[in-house]
């Protein structure tokens, strides 16, 4: 799967300017910076809209027509998916990958929004729990799968984890979440939530603890030029116990990783798989390499 390139106006007076090997380099990182602060700009735009919780759906009243008998199509129903932001983030983050979710077939797709104000990750798994038993029972699913950026994917793991939410979750797909936690932006160390997505933190330790029968499957996209994680491989699944894929992401930032076409291209394939697509050995260690967007 390939980002098609665009050709800068700079490229080439880049090119003469820089030494050959870092020239590769330093114009994807340009790109990439670029790309990130049209993404700000435009998701700033869109933060309002997102703020309030999404509008479920009520079920709809019995008609009072009779029914005309129809024969089922023989399609194996999908099971819904649910999209969780990242820190100070809201739903508005994923206006384009639940369009693109739904133009290829998902039609059961929400979003979550936790409170700003979330100073927990326990907590916040606890209220995700809440919010997937309330939809399993509202569609009669018996599973969801979860697509979580950042914080958003180490609040989602946590449930499954170690809530015993690998019950519910079918499919795990993370966006640039810090698994083995990240150093970056040390100030923001005031912040309790950003305390335990250090390294070395309670929660991250937690993670680490041993979950034999963990029946989630994730997987996991990582970008190599991510400026929110620190070490970049934090973005890793990394566990002996977990099934798990780790996706490379070439060329693009943090704040990408939930608008690119490619990744959402990668998502759907990865929610299309089924359980055992992995295998019972193929575990974190051994799946690395993945897909790579270049």
């Amino acid at each position: 799967m390939k980002v098609i390139r665009a050709v800068l106006p700079m490229l080439p007076l880049c090119e003469r300017v820089l030494p050959t090997r870092l020239t590769g380099l330093s114009i994807a990182l340009l790109k990439a910076t670029v790309l990130e602060i049209a993404i700000l700009a435009g998701h700033l735009l869109l933060y309002p809209a997102g703020i309030v919780q999404e509008r479920r759906n009520p079920d709809p009243e019995p008609s009072s027509l009779p029914e005309t008998p129809a024969t089922p199509l023989p399609t194996e129903p999908r099971a819904p998916v649910v999209l969780l932001h990242g820190f100070i983030d809201n739903r508005s983050v994923f206006v384009l990958l639940r369009r693109s979710l739904a133009q290829h077939g998902r039609q059961q797709v929400e979003s979550l929004n936790y409170s700003p104000l979330t100073c927990d990750i326990r907590t916040a798994a606890e209220l995700l729990g809440r919010h997937i038993e309330e939809i399993c029972r509202r569609t009669g699913q018996p599973q969801v799968d979860i697509v979580g950026h950042s914080l958003g994917g180490l609040i989602a793991r946590y449930y499954v984890q170690r809530l015993g939410g690998d019950l519910r979750v079918r499919t795990l797909v993370t966006l640039g979440t810090p698994h083995s936690g990240t150093r970056v932006a040390p100030l923001a160390d005031a912040h309790p939530i950003v305390r335990q997505m250090r390294p070395g933190s309670a929660v991250i330790e937690e993670l680490r603890l041993p979950a034999p029968d963990c029946r989630t499957r994730f997987v996991s996209f990582w970008s190599d030029l991510d400026h929110l994680m620190d070490p970049l491989e934090t973005a890793c699944v990394d566990h002996p116990d977990l099934l798990a894929q780790n996706v490379q992401v070439t060329g693009i930032g943090h704040l990408a990783l939930p608008l690119h076409p490619a990744v959402a291209t990668g998502i759907r394939d990865a929610l299309d798989q089924s359980d055992g697509s992995l295998g019972a050995g193929a575990r974190s260690d051994q799946a690395r390499a993945g897909l790579t967007v270049a």
